[in-house]
């Protein structure tokens, strides 16, 4: 103890500085706890995800074609009060909010929040952080396959 009162006389804005750090970690973490928001990575993303959980791309068509969750919805963020109705038949289920970043998820994660959804998490890193981890990523537009084209009883000719 006494050479922990020693540094902390001889270098007291280093002992201030650490303190400081301390209580800010401490308040940004409460406050976000408070608010509701909660961040997930993409590990347990992947866990809700095979839980049944709903993905809502909230990035733009073109951001969405260039790459996206397997089975996710594309809601562009400014639709996205519009387009709630969509999602109402899915408020029990756990709903992972994705962005380019994992920014602009924040103010997604609030309104559904406060649309009375129960359990909504925005994806740590966004799609960016996802295709760091080297997950899957569908990108361009869904087709359908060659033989779901093909009219059933007819053969394709050579």
């Amino acid at each position: 103890m006494d050479k922990f009162l020693e540094f902390s006389s001889n270098h007291p804005l280093l002992v201030l500085a650490l303190l400081v750090s301390f209580f800010v970690a401490v308040f940004s973490e409460l406050r976000r706890k408070a608010s509701g928001l909660i961040n997930i990575d993409a590990v347990a993303a992947v866990k809700l995800i095979n839980g049944d959980a709903v993905v809502v791309d909230i990035r733009s068509a073109d951001g969405f074609s260039r790459g996206h969750i397997v089975g996710a919805r594309n809601i562009p963020s400014d639709e996205l009060d519009a387009k709630l109705p969509l999602l109402e038949p899915h408020k029990s289920r756990p709903v992972v909010v994705v962005c380019d970043a994992g920014v602009t998820s924040n103010k997604a994660v609030s309104m559904l929040r406060q649309a009375g959804f129960e359990s909504v998490y925005g994806l740590k890193g966004g799609m960016t952080g996802w295709s760091q981890e080297g997950l899957p990523v569908v990108t361009g537009k869904k087709t359908r396959s060659k033989s779901a084209k093909q009219k059933p009883g007819k053969k394709k000719q050579a």
